[in-house]
């Protein structure tokens, strides 16, 4: 399978993941929408941060 292959799955992937929530409860998203936008930007960028390294530990663990 071509790198350009992997991608596309990784994006449609995402994109389910991302989907879910707003499917299945979008009141709780837009509580949990109003709850991220209080924050302050550190606690922002530390969460982006674990949220990288998360993904990258998980394509590491499986990588082909």
């Amino acid at each position: 399978m071509a790198s350009w292959e992997y991608l596309l799955i990784g994006l449609g992937l995402m994109l389910v993941f991302e989907g879910i929530m707003p499917f299945l409860s979008p009141a709780t998203l837009r509580q949990y929408m109003r709850q991220i936008i209080e924050l302050d930007d550190r606690s922002l960028r530390i969460a982006g941060l674990v949220a990288m390294l998360t993904g990258l530990a998980i394509l590491y663990l499986i990588r082909p």
